[in-house]
């Protein structure tokens, strides 16, 4: 009777124990993590990080107050042979803490041995490499590539001015334009949009400049046409040898058909456990090449370092290799994703803690809470320093810009001057002042209405 008294408190202790809340069994939580970037870092005398502020936000919506402390031995947890656990995991089951939050990847074996809420992250398995090995599908206006948007702005603002250009030029020198009064200019608008585009592509389209000041024009826009053609197919051809000598990698299959790269993984991690244990041929061939070659690393940085300097990829998981990128603008990772899991938080197995934790993980997800820390500590300021890369950039064409510049300008004033010596002998022979007549003349010369449609309504009055 008093064995069977005695097992009836026990178990009375134990229901009272599992409802109670999280908060009732102690005043204050003991937590255990780790340091990994960017999930738990140090800040003085402080932690920050991914970690530290979903705690928060939990603590927040659940009530507590925590501890933060290290894990002593630095590990995530993993079991011994004598079935005896280290790391965080081995804590949370020695009580030396009461929850343990770190990038903790859910499993079969842990789940057997702790308590794990619902996943906070989703990852899975991929592939970090330098951007220059990993090959793209063609895009649709690849040909576009070998000049950047801003060059190819300037290219057509170019063609427009000296359009514009040939046509005053035309207008205003009387070498080209002898006639005004019973004359249209030869120049229009529309011809010399056709004409500047027909140098453009090398085949000229007549009639040519006349004049001494649209011949430096058309002479300077030829040799910006010839220098820009050129650099264009320099460019096009160094991307399209570029690419061929590169090894095209897009996913494990062409990682695992290749014997050029070395590839490898974190030794111990439950990705090379998948590798392991799977039973597909590509992975299996995979875990053989590295277990041949021993092409593990130690720890997660010198994976990253491994794969910036070239001829390596470094096996991951796909959220921890999106960080290296973000931080290292030369590093890729590809779009293939296996072995989808998740990072979850550790209880001791049978917490009351457990469902609580997860219901405020499910809570913050809807609410985009876990979106927003995300972006948060994933930022990358990869996407400007890309775009600068791509394609040639300005300043490698500016001094042909500047050319033409120069030739326009000259041209301008070389048009101007003609006209200026002719009002002056004009002026002369008319007794007037030079600059009446150098009026007049501008005034004939720029008019937008046609001057041969004029003096033809002039002749049919007179008749």
């Amino acid at each position: 009777m008093a064995a069977l008294f005695s097992f009836i408190l026990s178990a009375c202790a134990m229901l009272q124990l599992f409802s109670e809340p999280c908060t009732a069994a102690k005043s204050e939580l003991i937590v255990t993590t780790i340091k990994q970037d960017p999930y738990t870092m140090s800040k003085g005398s402080q932690l920050e990080g991914y970690c530290m502020d979903l705690l928060t936000e939990l603590s927040k919506k659940l009530g507590f107050k925590y501890k933060v402390h290290l894990v002593k031995d630095g590990s995530y947890g993993r079991m011994d042979e004598g079935g005896h656990w280290n790391g965080m995991i081995g804590e949370v089951i020695r009580g030396e803490a009461d929850i343990a939050i770190a990038p903790l990847t859910l499993t079969a074996a842990r789940e057997r041995a702790v308590g794990m809420t619902k996943p906070y992250m989703q990852t899975g398995i991929s592939i970090l490499l330098r951007r220059d090995i990993v090959s793209d599908d063609s895009a649709f206006f690849d040909f576009l590539r070998p000049f950047s948007g801003e060059t190819w702005l300037g290219v057509l603002v170019a063609y427009l001015v000296t359009a514009v250009s040939i046509c005053i030029v035309a207008r205003l020198s009387p070498c080209e334009w002898s006639q005004p009064e019973s004359e249209a200019s030869p120049f229009t608008l529309l011809h010399s949009l056709w004409y500047t585009a027909g140098a453009l592509s090398l085949q000229g389209a007549g009639p040519h400049p006349k004049a001494p000041s649209g011949r430096v024009i058309s002479c300077t826009w030829w040799l910006f046409a010839v220098v820009l053609l050129a650099c264009y197919f320099s460019n096009l051809s160094s991307k399209q040898s570029s690419e061929s000598s590169h090894l095209t990698i897009k996913g494990f299959e062409d990682l695992a058909n290749q014997n050029i790269i070395e590839y490898g993984t974190l030794a111990g991690s439950s990705t090379l456990a998948f590798f392991k244990n799977s039973n597909n041929p590509v992975y299996r061939r995979i875990y053989e090449h590295m277990e041949r070659r021993k092409s593990y690393v130690s720890s997660m940085d010198e994976g990253v370092q491994k794969a910036r300097e070239g001829s390596f990829a470094f096996i991951g998981e796909s959220v921890s290799l999106d960080l290296a990128v973000a931080r290292h603008c030369e590093l890729v990772r590809v779009h293939e994703v296996i072995g989808m899991r998740g990072y979850s938080i550790v209880t001791p197995l049978g917490s009351p803690m457990l469902k609580n934790l997860s219901v405020a993980i499910l809570q913050l997800s809807e609410a985009g809470e876990l979106a927003y820390l995300r972006s948060k500590w994933w930022s990358s300021s990869c996407v400007a320093q890309l775009s600068k890369a791509a394609g040639s950039r300005a300043p490698s064409v500016k001094g042909v810009f500047l050319l033409l510049a120069v030739g326009l300008l000259f041209g301008l004033l070389l048009a101007l001057l003609e006209l200026t010596s002719k009002s002056r002998r004009s002026a002369e022979e008319q007794k007037k002042s030079c600059c009446s007549v150098l009026t007049q003349e501008l005034s004939q010369r720029l008019r937008t209405s046609n001057a041969k449609r004029e003096q033809e309504t002039s002749d049919k009055n007179k008749a």
